[in-house]
């Protein structure tokens, strides 16, 4: 008899989620992005919510919630209704970075979260001061063996994508190139320009402007393969540097529990609207962003192998937050 009770609750709640998800969307779908209006991920949210909106007809707000490293937004989606109307558009910072850089969490990735799906990967350039002479990261390395800790380099904080970058590149090749933490982008990257220091990360699409006009000039490009945008660039894997974390990726996850027909629906819509041959040209390949738009199941995988990298890459750092 319990064997036959297990399966018939098995079988309704299955019936119950395709029946919810049949409806799904029946109200406006709030998102919950942890980084100011205007940025990029802010931008692909706005330009999904309106293909969404065309297509299903209700509202898809987005709520810009920054600060705190990410977390008031995550454990605000964390908290709420597991039905599909609260999701959190976010990046790597908050998923595989933060539970091995900060001491306590207000949530959990693993348990807190169903992954919906890995929307499009970031890759990072290392970008020079015209008056380094080096053209190449072997030609960085030699300049910085030649001249150990005179040069430095800007990040966005401890624990940011190129504090984490950078601290492995330097593990990996025996160099020192001293680390100075600034507030964010606006504060690091002209801060490079300037001379302030030697060295900084940044996107291809925020970067192509000070590239071609000599502001600023690349050494290595994230990634498994050279971006189209810039197929001059080397990557650090090509240049005998694999295993550089110079990446970051936007994802999309709803509360746990939220029944899996709705996370699969999510996927598919949204999967649809980023490779079709419009979007896909004006939002992702003209931002030097590279499409993803996995699986919930692909993107679970992808976030297990992630978070083990960035808990590498944080070891490496010697970053931590309490």
């Amino acid at each position: 008899m319990i064997p036959f009770l297990r399966l018939l609750v098995a079988t309704l709640g299955c019936a119950a989620s395709l029946a919810a998800a049949q409806t799904f969307p029946d109200k406006p779908i709030r998102v919950v992005v942890p980084y100011p209006a205007g940025g990029g991920i802010d931008l692909i949210a706005r330009a999904l919510g309106a293909e969404l909106n065309k297509r299903w007809g209700h509202g898809f707000t987005v709520e810009n919630k920054p600060g705190g490293s990410t977390i008031p937004a995550a454990a605000d989606v964390a908290r709420a209704a597991p039905d599909g109307y609260t999701l959190l558009l976010t990046t790597d910072s908050t998923m595989s970075v933060n539970p091995h850089l900060f001491s306590r969490l207000p949530y959990d990735p693993a348990k807190d979260f169903a992954p919906v799906t890995h929307l499009i990967n970031l890759h990072q350039l290392l970008l020079a001061h015209p008056s380094v002479p080096a053209n190449n990261l072997k030609e960085l390395v030699d300049l910085a063996r030649q001249k150990p800790s005179t040069m430095n380099y800007a990040s966005y904080g401890n624990g940011s994508q190129p504090h984490l970058a950078m601290e492995t590149f330097k593990q990996q090749a025996g160099i020192d190139i001293v680390h100075i933490p600034y507030k964010g982008i606006p504060q690091a990257v002209p801060a490079a320009i300037a001379g302030e220091v030697q060295f900084t990360f940044s996107g291809a699409a925020s970067s192509q402007g000070h590239i071609k006009g000599g502001r600023l000039r690349p050494l290595a490009i994230g990634g498994e393969k050279r971006l189209a945008l810039l197929p001059d660039v080397p990557t650090f894997t090509e240049q005998g540097y694999p295993g550089v974390p110079a990446n970051a990726w936007f994802g999309l996850f709803a509360p746990a529990g939220t029944p899996p027909a709705i996370v699969e629906k999510l996927q598919r819509e949204i999967a649809a609207i980023l490779a079709s041959p419009e979007f896909k040209a004006k939002e992702v390949d003209a931002k030097g962003y590279e499409l993803v738009a996995s699986t919930p199941a692909q993107f679970a995988a992808f976030l297990r192998e992630d978070s083990a990298r960035s808990a590498r890459a944080v070891k490496i750092s010697g970053a931590k937050v309490e």
